[in-house]
């Protein structure tokens, strides 16, 4: 008896994603039967930062790859540690604040870093 109350308590649980399941597979259905399937040559072509895929493998890449790549790792982490620390603010204290305004220190540095190589000037 107690062991059938624990399981009935996951009923809702495996309804959800049963129900998750079916809205999925009937997304993917219908974009299929809807969608047109007609790409052509340069929608099936590899596309691989900006060079053609097939060209010499010991060719130089451009530097703003790797700036464009850093420049999102900056406001991803950012964005990531901001949330949790804004909804724990008021138990952390003074510590946490200031650890966050260290840390947002570190982020505006590599910002001003990619600013002055010229990541952020698109041609």
């Amino acid at each position: 008896m107690a062991s059938e109350d624990f399981l009935i308590n996951y009923l809702p649980i495996l309804v959800f994603i049963g129900v998750a399941v079916v809205i999925a597979a009937a997304a993917v259905a219908l974009s299929f039967i809807v969608g047109k399937q007609n790409p052509d040559s340069e929608k099936l072509s590899a596309y691989e930062c900006g060079f053609d895929a097939f060209d010499d493998a010991r060719h130089k890449f451009d530097v703003r790859f790797y700036l464009v790549a850093i420049l999102f790792i900056i406001f991803d982490l950012e964005i990531a540690f901001l949330f949790p620390w804004a909804v724990s603010l008021g138990e952390i204290g003074m510590f946490g604040f200031w650890s966050m305004v260290v840390f947002l220190g570190v982020l505006t540095v590599g910002f001003i870093y990619e600013w002055n190589k010229g990541a952020l000037d698109w041609e």
